[in-house]
């Protein structure tokens, strides 16, 4: 293709008011992201995983032993009132018929918000295991595990038996 010379004329006029460019670089990119320590990241995340897992089902506990717990230095008085049910229940969460992992949610969210309520002492009812495949108090043992893990439970001992017995636990919780 040829261009006459009043088609480069016409260009010429154009473009006479161009200027050339100081900087004919194109920037393709953005800066590079930070690196990140990937398996660092990973070891961390095992680490807490292991942490939170459960430990398996203790051989040996029976459906009706009773739970006893408390954080050390809390006053024998308290622990007494909490095994004869003297406290008031202000709360209460059924377990039965949920799988361990609905479970454990279940315990986290209602600690939680009987926390946030304000409530010292509340019910969990776990039940004796009479239900499970194994014929074992599988909730019991996992909910006794849970517990002693998490900073706000200052203690929690089984229900009388008006209470639910051994198929239930007293919780006492620590004050915001």
């Amino acid at each position: 293709m040829s261009f006459s010379d009043d088609d480069a004329e016409l260009f010429r006029e154009a473009v006479a008011d161009a200027r050339p460019l100081r900087d004919d670089r194109v920037v393709l990119a953005g800066p590079r992201p930070p690196p990140t320590p990937v398996q660092r990241l990973e070891d961390e995340r095992a680490v807490m995983h292991e942490l939170l897992d459960d430990p398996p089902l203790e051989v040996g506990c029976e459906t009706g032993e009773e739970l006893l717990f408390a954080r050390p230095g809390l006053q024998h008085s308290v622990i007494r009132k909490l095994r004869r049910g003297a406290y008031s229940i202000e709360g209460q969460l059924d377990l039965h018929g949920m799988r361990v992992a609905e479970a454990r949610l279940a315990v986290a969210q209602f600690l939680a918000a009987a926390r946030t309520r304000g409530q010292r002492c509340v019910r969990i009812i776990h039940g004796k295991g009479n239900g499970s495949a194994l014929k074992q108090p599988v909730l019991k043992i996992k909910v006794n595990h849970w517990l002693r893990q998490r900073d706000e439970v200052l203690a929690f001992a089984s229900a009388t038996p008006t209470d639910g017995g051994t198929g239930a636990i007293y919780v006492l919780l620590r004050r915001l």
